[in-house]
């Protein structure tokens, strides 16, 4: 009657030591540390390794270790003030072309990293740092890709050669004006071919001939979720500059971007990195004089400038003149040309970029055309007293150069001996240049360090307390099953903290909070089962059947309670915001966990117990 099989042990005992191994990255520390990461096409690999060691090597400063993961650099330290000395020394040693950034790096033996065992990740509220809450202007997105569609219409009419009158923006719809019914009839069909996203109706009236084109809800869509991606992307690239180790910054909702930066407490640099506009231009190559020649001597073509280039850092000269500037770019995605299968990226501007392409581009078949890059950034450099120093500087640098095989507009390919990578890597960046739409701060929050460690302390007191109480208080009152409801206590929060680490879960203070909670309501499983049996004991039962009967008969009420609460749970993490969030996941992990612990884990205990043998009576 109350004896489990032996498939069913092994199974609850696989469990708890599953989780007991992936809560174990938890007991170790963490180590000060400095990671390097590229910036700007530049990939860490072994002979960054080397100049690093190097570097710390002259300066003699001592490391604990130097690894290279999943192109980064992790180089441990024993103390934070070797920490802080090593990364100036680094920083200066490799330039701006890599992030030099302060991380904690926790100290988990290799033989668990290899098993994918890591430790917890730790919310902005308990580390310290900024937190930004932005909100994307959809109405501004919107409102420039009407102006797109406005540019487009006029350039694909004036190449079909029909007559219009006009093209504008009439409210959330673009009004076209046509000489004659048969130019309104051709613009109808031209346009319904070239450009399906739009909706058209006829307004014909006294003065004219009218056409009114309205975006599709499904290209409104596409608008939003592109200009909300855009946005991420752009943001990505402008927190490396803070020098951020671990930066989130992802999506909320249908409209908002989470920007989290841990270890930075300087507020008013964020906002101006984040808010930092970033520019592409296309310029013709010099193809007659020698660069590097020109490098040499200082004697610059006249309407010439000279530029680096981004992969082999030689000069390269390009006319002053600019054939488009990134705000006219559309969009850049990644792909293969058909023709030879090489990497390519595919870029689309909008009508008045695409008629100034075409006409240089027809005239300058065979030569090279260049992508600038143009950029703020934050220089570090020695000052005469030997302290590092930041200035912001504007960095232009090119980033592609290829040969304008023939006459291309709108939509055209550039190639350049890329990689599959690379390539994706330059249609983010011509995507990313600038944001895709203003964004605004709409909450703002600051964590100092210290205020994270008392939140730490604070948050590790209160689950010992409620932990402590809850242990005493069923030892006490249920004697060995309160014990055993106990052990079953330690077991779901050995579980909790596995789930959270091998989740990759960020834990917050609300989270912690949840934790609490959930010890709390753990032992409500128990509580029931016990008491059950003591009314099946008071009814006269045998100890074995009332057992049987407190578990049987107990598991419809705590199954009802706990999916109610969990549903709760659900409801809060798919509405709420980050630290409601935070607050659902412990919780609800807390519910799943629990339950398999009370129920399963504790019967198991007492099936060890007192199903093997005769009972006369229970310590309950």
């Amino acid at each position: 009657m109350n004896r489990y099989p032996p498939w069913k042990n092994a199974m609850i005992a696989f469990v708890i030591a599953l989780g007991a191994l992936f809560a174990l990255p938890n007991i170790y520390g963490e180590d000060p540390a400095v990671q390097v990461s590229g910036t700007r096409g530049r990939t860490v690999n072994n002979a960054v390794l080397e100049d690093v060691q190097d570097a710390l090597q002259q300066a003699v400063i001592e490391y604990v270790s130097a690894d290279l993961d999943q192109e980064r650099l992790l180089v441990r330290f024993a103390d934070p003030d070797t920490q802080l000395r090593a990364q100036d020394v680094i920083r200066v040693r490799l330039g701006d072309d890599y992030t030099v950034a302060l991380n904690l790096a926790p100290s988990t033996p290799d033989w668990l990293r290899a098993l994918g065992a890591e430790p917890m990740v730790l919310g902005l509220d308990l580390r310290g740092g900024v937190h930004f809450l932005m909100e994307v202007d959809m109405v501004v997105a919107r409102r420039q890709q009407q102006e797109r569609f406005v540019e487009d219409l006029r350039s694909l009419m004036q190449d079909e050669r029909i007559r219009y009158v006009a093209v504008t923006q009439a409210g959330d719809g673009i009004r076209v004006q046509l000489r004659s019914e048969e130019d309104r009839d051709a613009a109808m069909q031209t346009i319904a071919i070239n450009v399906p996203d739009l909706s058209v109706e006829v307004e014909d009236a006294g003065d004219g001939y009218y056409l009114r084109y309205t975006v599709s809800d499904e290209k409104l869509q596409e608008i939003k979720s592109t200009a909300l991606q855009q946005n991420i992307v752009t943001l990505r690239n402008r927190v490396n500059e803070l020098g951020v180790a671990e930066p989130i910054v992802q999506q909320q909702g249908s409209e908002r971007i989470v920007v989290q930066l841990p270890g930075v407490q300087d507020t008013a640099e964020a906002k101006k990195i984040i808010g930092s506009t970033a520019t592409l231009e296309y310029r013709l190559v010099d193809m007659r004089n020698d660069p590097y020649s020109a490098q040499q001597t200082g004697r610059i073509p006249a309407g010439f400038r000279m530029y680096k280039r981004r992969d082999t850092g030689g000069p390269v000269l390009l006319s002053k003149r600019i054939i488009v500037s990134g705000d006219q770019l559309v969009n850049a995605t990644s792909g293969f040309d058909q023709r030879t299968g090489t990497p390519a990226v595919f870029v689309t501007l909008n009508g008045a970029g695409a008629r100034k392409m075409s006409r240089t581009t027809a005239e300058n078949v065979g030569s090279d055309m260049a992508v600038v890059l143009i950029e703020p950034i934050t220089k570090t450099t020695i000052g005469p007293d030997g302290e590092p120093f930041k200035t912001r500087v504007i960095l232009e640098e090119v980033i592609s150069v290829a040969t304008i095989n023939e006459s291309f507009g709108r939509r055209f390919q550039t190639t350049g001996g890329f990689s599959p990578k690379e390539a994706q890597d330059l249609a983010l960046l011509l995507r990313a240049g600038s944001l895709a739409a203003p964004v605004e701060i709409i909450e703002e929050r600051t964590v100092g360090p210290s205020l994270g460690r008392d939140n730490i302390e604070m948050g590790f007191r209160s689950v010992v307390y409620g932990f402590v109480a809850v242990l005493v208080f069923m030892a006490f009152y249920y004697r060995v099953f309160g014990l055993i409801a106990d052990l079953a206590l330690v077991t779901n929060l050995v579980l909790i903290v596995a789930l959270l680490s091998l989740l990759g879960a960020t834990l917050t203070l609300p989270g912690i909070a949840g934790i609490v909670l959930t010890v709390g309501m753990a032992v409500d499983a128990n509580v029931l089962i016990f008491e059950r049996i003591r009314e099946e004991l008071a009814n006269g039962n045998t100890p074995q059947a009332s057992i049987n009967a407190g578990y049987s008969k107990a598991l419809s009420t705590i199954a009802d309670a706990n999916i109610t609460t969990l549903i709760a749970g659900v409801v809060l993490f798919t509405f709420g915001t980050g630290a409601i969030k935070g607050f659902a996941v412990t919780l609800s992990l807390g519910i799943i966990t629990s339950m398999f612990t009370a129920i399963m884990g504790t019967r198991a205990v007492i099936n060890l117990i007192y199903g093997r043998r005769r009972v006369e009576k229970l310590a309950i």
